[in-house]
């Protein structure tokens, strides 16, 4: 079947099949940025936002985004290595296999809730898996970062 829809601000028509799932379709499209960890949606690496929302492409039929908005990590490049600056910073950039759906979740949060205390994010990031870091590092990465976007939005 063709689906139609909207991927990093571009329009793609692709055929797949019906049991098609979107984490696959995706990545046939390039967009290697989106891992399988689980395929059970646990971990949170195969994390995009359609229509804006955070969502575990393992776990969404590509039919069903016909017509849908999709941005992936290549989608939000400048936002995500301003974010990363913060992680590597902080000693939270380790192996890097999370990343992609951990910043993707951070930047979500970051348009969802206005100054999240550290409660809000550990449940806000509860879903996304690290095996690396030991989350303190992640944590004061998204702390910073959060204080900082909000110093530029007073500042402008």
């Amino acid at each position: 079947m063709e689906i139609r829809f909207i991927l990093n601000k571009k329009q793609i028509s692709i055929d797949v099949k019906a049991d098609a799932v979107l984490m696959d379709v995706l990545r046939s499209l390039g967009c290697k940025s989106i891992k399988c960890g689980c395929e059970t949606t646990n971990c949170g690496l195969c994390t995009v936002w359609i229509d804006g929302k955070s969502r575990l492409s393992c776990s969404v039929l590509a039919a069903s985004v016909d017509g849908c908005e999709i941005t992936t990590l290549e989608g939000v490049e400048e936002e995500a290595a301003e974010f990363g600056r913060f992680l590597a910073a902080e000693g939270g950039e380790q192996c890097g296999f999370c990343s992609p759906g951990f910043i993707m979740n951070v930047l979500a949060m970051k348009r969802e809730l206005q100054d999240p205390d550290l409660e809000e994010i550990k449940e806000y990031l509860a879903g996304n898996l690290c095996r690396c870091t030991g989350y303190m590092s992640q944590l004061r990465a998204i702390q910073k970062y959060m204080a900082a976007q909000k110093e530029k939005e007073v500042q402008a």
